[in-house]
């Protein structure tokens, strides 16, 4: 089973979510610490770069996930948590990375 680190502002993404998005966000993270392949895998998007990096969805693909694994410490480090709107939650991600 993976380690779950998180980016130190994914306490502050979590704030803005209602508490139904943080169950089902919870709920979610255990699934991706037994099997965190379960992501579709980002690459270039709008000029991004997320190579590298996977997101999953949370409350109706409302929410993503976007994560990256990393594999020689066995370590699932979430980077952040948000909507797609103005590709917000992906430019986050690659501050944040």
């Amino acid at each position: 089973m993976y380690e779950i680190k998180y980016h130190p502002l994914v306490e502050r993404d979590l704030k803005q979510l209602n508490n139904f998005i943080r169950i089902e966000f919870f709920k979610k993270i255990q699934k991706i610490q037994k099997v965190p392949e379960l992501g579709q895998a980002l690459g270039n998007k709008n000029g991004l770069n997320l190579t590298g990096l996977k997101k999953i969805y949370v409350a109706k693909k409302q929410i993503r996930i976007v994560y990256e694994i990393i594999e020689n410490i066995i370590v699932v480090k979430v980077l952040a948590i948000g909507k797609r709107e103005n590709m917000y939650v992906y430019k986050q991600a690659e501050q944040r990375r």
